[in-house]
């Protein structure tokens, strides 16, 4: 997420997920704690057992956005889908 977001680098996302990554990650940069995220379609909730203090927004199919959250920002931002385990 890194890349895509600071250099617009997209070649190792799926092209079909890129706008809808990117929509996520401006709400994300505007956000000033995790229940902003709280939108229509992002399906936000908090992860359980030992992933409890990770968020995660649904993108598409089984793909999310999950991540922590320190002070006013989100940190450990990533893709994945967290059934299976960490993907990218």
């Amino acid at each position: 997420m890194k890349a895509l977001w600071e250099q617009d680098d997209r070649s190792k996302l799926d092209a079909r997920l890129v706008e809808r990554i990117l929509r996520r990650l401006y709400a994300l940069d505007q956000a000033i704690r995790p229940e902003d995220m709280d939108q229509p379609g992002f399906d936000f909730h908090g992860l359980r057992g030992r992933r409890k203090g990770t968020y995660s927004v649904h993108v598409n199919g089984p793909w999310c956005l999950t991540f922590g959250w320190q002070d006013t920002d989100a940190v450990r931002v990533d893709l994945e889908q967290y059934h299976r385990g960490r993907v990218r």
